[in-house]
């Protein structure tokens, strides 16, 4: 169904008779790919299925720092190269240009030096172009601010002008300022800059869009109807999922996922801008092309089942083993430029009488004795290794499973390496899981070697930084759990306070980051806490004494006690003044004893008008509950006190209510912290509130229940 005035009809993607575009983006920061991968890229599009290619890497000077230049003749011969090999292998070649750093949109000799620009490009050969306006300064010159109402009309202006002079061309692309959802002020419905762009831009010229934030986690369908509404047009995701130029250390081997099949029918096409480096990306672009394959009558439905909502036409993990086992095939190849061009040494040549004595060979080989050291056998690659190398290389948000379990492995030996010393019933429990994660490691030293050793070179030299500091990491992580087993002395590098440059990672980089408050809060592997296991139970009298107690102990860490009828309702309930409602109290414990509650009224209205505090009754209908949470400070992880919150708003829900509030003190800093952290208080407006108090409030109707967690 096509968007509100869009003017196309119905079909695959909404695209009006248009095929669907599929394909890579080059735009990524750094080192640009040559003329010889990228012709190697077509190739590859063309083999799997793909059909765009759009230049838009942004160290190509002549691409965005200095649009204004012409090429000169021999960028001009490779430019003509590459298009007529795009055009060869059925890829739709785009060229973009990003002129957003200086341009001024009002001065005509700029429209006229852009236009030209693009001019030469089309006698190279090239029929579709695109104009990007990312990663710029959103503030206007003077001459632009007296020329044009907002920044959003004035590139609609330049845009529509240059795509009329280049005679409207039926692949054109419009690469918004505010490409993501985080971008939008206030939100993509509200943003006054993309409806300006969704009414004044061309109906012919589509518009790139990379989801809810530049490398987005999850692609919803909602919010891609939620933009093309906007929009007025189904947009073209250019995808940063396997993006890797913001941090050198990371490389994204991961299969292309969490996007549903059924996007595919509300976009204009999907372009992924992958890692910097060219043939680790066999993985990212293979992906891709199984993605856009799923067809939906359903026909690849035989999907492994996990912890994710399934997709009945594509199953990442099956389209990451198929593209693992065409990588290897590369991998052994030795047509790549840089391939070993001779056997490798441990295969004894085999000299026939006829042809001439290999002057090599003879008294230089060298044949071990008994006794002796064997020599280096070079084992050839796995796929199992490829499979390894992608879980530890796997995507921006979540390691792949090998590397979860080696993480989860780690911190448990470390946790309770106590076992492996005395004598108890975990020891043997610690010594075997000690010893399937030192396999783990061999896996991890085996798959490099193996790797090291493959013919095909220039995919080794893309890897290789990769893959020896992963080796260096688990080594070191191998060396410490053996000293803590008691099976080896503390390694030099762990201990010493003066280690080699090697044995620390980070740089300058690290420094700072190791220097600035919660560095390691978004560590993909979350830190299990060494209290580590909470239960959340019902409050029952021999409760009162301790939740009295962590109520005290809060308010005297705050600004002092307040007289008990200048106390809002919340602390009413704390203090046992006001007994909570029926099966709406529960205590948090963990191995220390109580270290937090969560009390409710179902209904609030008696006890403000106990202490006279005059609630208008509109909230009382929206808000008729009412909630007070406290934790211990030794409770760092949020999630103990979520799960807590949300078996009590079940509770609250089941008597009938419609929603709750809460009040907080600004001096409690702790709580006005951790509300938000749930993840469903909002702040509401209650008129009468003391000055220094603050409202939040949750809906329990059913059309917000989604927003509650799940328990």
């Amino acid at each position: 169904m096509s968007t509100p005035g869009s003017g196309v009809g119905h079909g695959r993607a909404n695209t009006g008779g248009k095929r669907f575009i599929s394909g890579v983006v080059e735009g990524f920061y750094g080192r640009p790919w040559t003329m010889e991968q990228r012709t190697e890229l077509f190739k590859r599009e063309q083999k799997w299925g793909l059909n765009t290619y759009l230049y838009a890497p942004k160290d190509d000077y002549k691409h965005r720092m200095y649009w204004r230049d012409l090429y000169s003749a021999e960028e001009a011969e490779q430019l003509i190269a590459l298009i007529s090999a795009a055009k060869q292998h059925d890829v739709e070649f785009i060229y973009a240009i990003s002129p957003g750093l200086d341009i001024t949109f009002s001065n005509p000799k700029e429209a006229a030096a852009l236009m030209r620009k693009l001019d030469q490009v089309r006698q190279f050969g090239c029929r579709s172009f695109s104009l990007l306006f990312d990663d710029i300064e959103t503030e206007m010159c003077a001459a632009d601010k007296k020329a044009f109402s907002s920044f959003a009309y004035a590139q609609v202006a330049i845009t529509n002008a240059v795509y009329q002079h280049l005679g409207d061309p039926e692949t054109f692309l419009f690469c918004p300022t505010d490409y993501c959802a985080a971008f939008c002020t206030p939100s993509v419905l509200q943003s006054s800059y993309l409806h300006t762009v969704g009414e004044k831009l061309l109906a012919g010229i589509d518009i790139l869009w990379t989801g809810p934030k530049v490398v987005s986690h999850k692609i919803s369908v909602e919010s891609i109807e939620e933009v093309s509404s906007v929009l007025r047009r189904p947009p073209v995701i250019w995808d940063n999922i396997h993006a890797n130029d913001y941090d050198p250390q990371r490389l994204f081997l991961g299969p292309f996922k969490d996007r549903p099949t059924e996007l595919i029918a509300k976009l204009r096409g999907v372009l992924t801008n992958p890692n910097c480096e060219f043939y680790p990306n066999f993985v990212a672009i293979h992906t891709l092309a199984t993605w856009c394959k799923a067809t939906a009558d359903g026909r690849q439905r035989d999907v492994e089942m996990d912890d994710e909502e399934q997709d009945p036409c594509y199953s990442p993990q099956k389209a990451l083993t198929l593209a693992l086992t065409d990588w290897l095939q590369e991998f052994m190849s030795t047509d790549q430029p840089g391939g070993p061009c001779r056997p490798p040494a441990r295969l004894k040549e085999v000299v026939s009488e006829e042809e001439p004595m290999q002057t090599d060979m003879g008294e230089g080989s060298y044949i071990p004795g008994p006794g002796e050291n064997p020599l280096y056998t070079a084992e050839p690659l796995t796929l199992e290794d490829l499979k390894l190398l992608s879980e530890l290389f796997y995507l921006p948000y979540e390691h792949g499973p090998t590397a979860r379990t080696m993480l989860q492995e780690l911190d448990w030996l470390k946790n309770h390496s106590w076992a492996a010393a005395a004598e108890t019933d975990k020891t043997v429990e610690w010594r075997s899981r000690a010893q399937q994660f030192d396999g783990l490691c061999e896996a991890v030293v085996q798959m490099f070697n193996r790797l090291s050793n493959a013919p095909n070179r220039s995919i080794l030299y893309d890897l290789y930084n990769y893959i020896c500091d992963i080796k260096s990491g688990v080594g070191l992580a191998r060396a410490y759990v053996k000293t803590l087993g008691g099976q080896a002395r503390p390694a030099a590098q762990l201990l010493n306070t003066d280690p080699e440059p090697w044995g620390f990672r980070g740089g300058l980089s690290g420094e700072f980051q190791r220097m600035l408050p919660c560095h390691g809060n978004r560590d993909l592997f979350r830190h299990p806490l060494m209290t580590s296991v909470y239960s959340i139970r019902m409050f029952c009298p021999e409760d009162k004494m301790e939740v009295q107690r962590i109520f005290r102990e809060m308010q005297s860490a705050g600004e002092g006690k307040v007289p008990m009828m200048m106390q809002p309702p919340p602390h009413l309930l704390s203090a046992g003044e006001v007994p909570p409602s029926p099966q709406c109290a529960l205590v948090l414990e963990d191995e220390l004893g109580v270290c937090g509650y969560a009390l409710a009224l179902t209904d609030a209205k008696p006890a403000a008008a106990r202490i006279q505090r005059a609630v208008s009754d509109s909230v009382f209908q929206d808000f008729p509950s009412l909630v007070t949470i406290q934790v211990l400070p030794r409770v760092a992880d949020p999630s103990p006190a979520k799960r807590m919150i949300g078996r009590l708003l079940s509770s609250i829900r089941s008597s009938g209510s419609r929603g709750v509030f809460c009040e907080v003190r600004h001096s409690d800093r702790r709580m006005l912290d951790l509300y938000p952290k749930l993840g469903f208080f909002k702040p509401i407006t209650m008129a009468g509130l003391p000055q220094d108090i603050i409202a939040m409030g949750t809906s329990l109707c059913e059309n917000h229940r989604k927003d509650l967690p799940h328990v």
